[in-house]
């Protein structure tokens, strides 16, 4: 009998557990929707437990979602978290590393603890979870459909970023490390039958954009191929391959879903105009 390759055979994510961390907004909400829709059962963590419940009311017609509050920064809350996980579900199938900090400032004002917080955050912490879940990864991995791990990266990554007017060092430099380390994690992990992938978005519509939408997309637009933001069934289709056994094997890969932005030279006139901070964090 020939191979089954029906959309909803390929695609299909029933009976799977995935972690979305950052889930309760911005493509992390996003992901975990599109996850939800596509039959798996999904947890979602953030720091802010009143953006978990206010994510969950927006999620109220998918009974397999859960919610748990934690600070991926933090050893104990991410200790606890893999606890947490073991005990309701007993393993893991897929893994999404969506949380993440940006800052932005000029070299000259550029802070050591900023800096530190976006590297902490972004690369540091994603390490260290991946490391506590890759037993429970490893449960629910099978040789001819492993276990997923995927990394949320950035366009900024992958290119040196300045429609927002303001130098983001940290946040270029620590998605282009985590870029690097899903690749090393894809050799290490490859044996263990756990993928590890990394998406690089461009700019999507969430809390950490909306400042840059509001004085800038104009030049966003204008710096896109194809002239115009992501959508996020745009994100969630990549997620949904990487996830499903269309993308059982893919393993190591940087996937930018960016418009073309990160190889397009785009308009930039804009380059020296006026540069203000701006600093925020995904929960």
């Amino acid at each position: 009998m020939s191979e089954n390759l029906s959309i909803s055979s390929l695609f299909d994510l029933s009976g799977k557990t995935a972690l979305v961390t950052g889930g309760s907004s911005g493509i992390g909400l996003e992901m975990a929707r599109g996850l939800l829709r596509n039959g798996a059962r999904v947890i979602i963590a953030s720091r802010s437990a009143q953006k978990l419940d206010e994510a969950k009311g927006e999620l109220a017609d998918y009974p397999a979602l859960e919610a748990i509050a934690f600070d991926i920064t933090d050893p104990r809350h991410r200790l606890r978290l893999a606890g947490e996980v073991k005990q309701r579900f007993g393993s893991l199938f897929l893994l999404v590393n969506n949380a993440g900090a940006n800052w932005g400032a000029r070299l000259e004002d550029y802070p050591d603890a900023g800096f530190a917080k976006v590297m902490d955050t972004n690369v540091n912490a994603q390490f260290a979870l991946t490391r506590e879940f890759a037993p429970l990864l490893a449960q629910a991995a099978k040789a001819d459909d492993p276990a997923r791990i995927i990394n949320i990266g950035s366009m900024d990554g992958l290119h040196v970023p300045i429609v927002q007017r303001v130098p983001t060092f940290a946040y270029s430099a620590s998605k282009a490390a985590l870029h690097h380390l899903t690749r090393a994690l894809a050799v290490e992990l490859g044996p263990r039958h756990i993928t590890v992938n990394a998406v690089a978005p461009g700019f999507f519509a969430s809390r950490m954009t909306r400042h840059v939408f509001e004085h800038y997309l104009a030049d966003i637009e204008a710096d896109c191929p194809l002239g115009r933001i992501g959508q996020a069934g745009e994100i969630v289709g990549v997620i949904t391959y990487l996830a499903s056994r269309a993308g059982a094997y893919t393993n190591g890969a940087v996937i930018p879903v960016d418009g073309g932005t990160s190889i397009s030279k785009g308009h930039r006139d804009y380059l020296q105009s006026n540069r203000t901070p701006t600093n925020e964090t995904n929960p």
